[in-house]
């Protein structure tokens, strides 16, 4: 049987997470500056930074503050999915713009999705007219972040698109 991302290694080393871990605190840190941190030379880092994103285990992206980016709420759905349909619905709604995560759980709950909206009359909407009529929904209970005390954006983005050159 063939899993995704078989041949890769399966854990990062002590310099891949020294490495992930400067680079996740500022990611325009120089190979330099990480090299003389980790006491390797600037080629090693270069060459595991190039490896790490071959195999797709780390990823450049730009993180914005979602709430001065024009999207201020933070909604989580818990939705009740009829076990045949988990993965499919999953599939759906990961493609939907506003939603930004989507995970299948153990629980109360089938999948949690999480999105950001510019109001709640835009996650109504999306709820009311899309989510719910979607072929083996049981029932989405929306929640409303009010505050957010934590949230590290840089282990955000986890993808499971194919791997790029």
């Amino acid at each position: 049987m063939s899993r995704e991302g078989e041949g890769r290694r399966e854990r990062l080393d002590e310099l891949d997470l020294g490495i992930v871990d400067r680079l996740a605190r500022d990611a325009r840190i120089s190979n330099r500056v990480i090299a003389a941190d980790l006491g390797v030379t600037e080629g090693t880092v270069r060459a595991r930074i190039k490896r790490l994103q071959r195999e797709r285990l780390i990823q450049f992206a730009v993180v914005t503050d979602f709430r001065m980016a024009g999207s201020p709420n933070l909604i989580m759905m818990g939705i009740k999915v009829d076990p045949t349909h988990i993965s499919h619905l999953a599939r759906q709604l990961s493609a939907i713009p506003e939603i930004t995560c989507v995970v299948v759980l153990l629980g109360r709950y089938s999948l949690l999705a999480m999105g950001l909206f510019t109001s709640i009359e835009q996650m109504n909407d999306l709820v009311v007219e899309h989510i719910r009529s979607l072929p083996g929904v049981q029932s989405v209970e929306a929640s409303i972040s009010v505050d957010s005390l934590k949230y590290e954006a840089g282990i955000a983005k986890i993808t499971r698109g194919p791997a790029r050159e």
